[in-house]
């Protein structure tokens, strides 16, 4: 999987410079999880397009992020992160290190995610946070991904008219797992996090979701890019 994300690198960015306001959409998800945050762990940070937009124009600092794909971690460097290169599997989450781990987007691209947010559990400091961010498996973005996914390519007359003018690169789709907010819901309570809220974006059709930004809403129900946070109380 980090090997396509090292080849396709620079499309990863252009997909998202290209859609402007679906990009802004998921920052402001983002940024309205990190309130208060302390100190965050970026799990899966990508090219750090994300948390220099979080730096530069919503004052919210990361420092520290984990990547498999060697390709998405030369550029985070370049932006000002410190990057690991690891999988989340893998990766050391510290102990007490940090307040806050942040996986935006990443969720879907991890094997093993019960593991990981049972050692994100042992690792938070008691009062610290989990945030899983991605697109949901039931929601409208989820299933038409599953479908091009399903058939290894967009160019296909069951996705005529049904994906945006620029979706999402194919690459990224087939390499993907996506899961349901009630399965992400399920993981975390049984690693014994707590005090769950939700928030999501993306509330339009595919087709139209980069129209517009959006901020977020509360909940789950509605949104194709959705915010779990839960909390280590004990």
């Amino acid at each position: 999987m980090e090997k396509g994300f090292d080849k396709y690198a620079s499309a990863y960015d252009a997909w998202f410079l290209n859609n402007r306001n679906v990009l802004y959409s998921e920052v402001n998800l983002v940024a309205s999880t990190l309130k208060n945050a302390g100190r965050i762990l970026s799990v899966g940070c990508g090219s750090g397009l994300f948390e220099k937009i979080l730096r530069e124009e919503y004052g919210i600092t990361i420092e520290n992020g984990i990547e498999p794909s060697t390709g998405m971690a030369e550029i985070a460097r370049k932006r000002g992160l410190h990057v690991t290169i690891a999988t989340a599997e893998e990766a050391d989450f510290g102990q007490g290190d940090y307040d806050t781990l942040l996986f935006n987007g990443t969720p879907s691209y991890i094997g093993d995610l019960a593991s990981v947010v049972r050692k994100a559990y042992e690792a938070l400091p008691v009062g610290g946070r989990i945030v899983l961010i991605d697109v949901p498996k039931e929601s409208s973005y989820g299933i038409m991904y599953n479908l091009a996914k399903a058939l290894g390519t967009w160019d296909h007359p069951l996705l005529t008219g049904v994906f945006p003018p620029d979706p999402y690169p194919i690459e990224f789709v087939e390499v993907a797992n996506w899961r349901t907010t009630a399965e992400k819901i399920e993981l975390l309570e049984k690693a014994g996090f707590e005090e769950l809220t939700y928030a999501q974006t993306l509330t339009t059709h595919p087709l139209y979701s980069n129209r517009q930004e959006e901020q977020p809403v509360e909940g789950f129900d509605r949104g194709d890019y959705v915010a779990v946070t839960a909390y280590k109380r004990r």
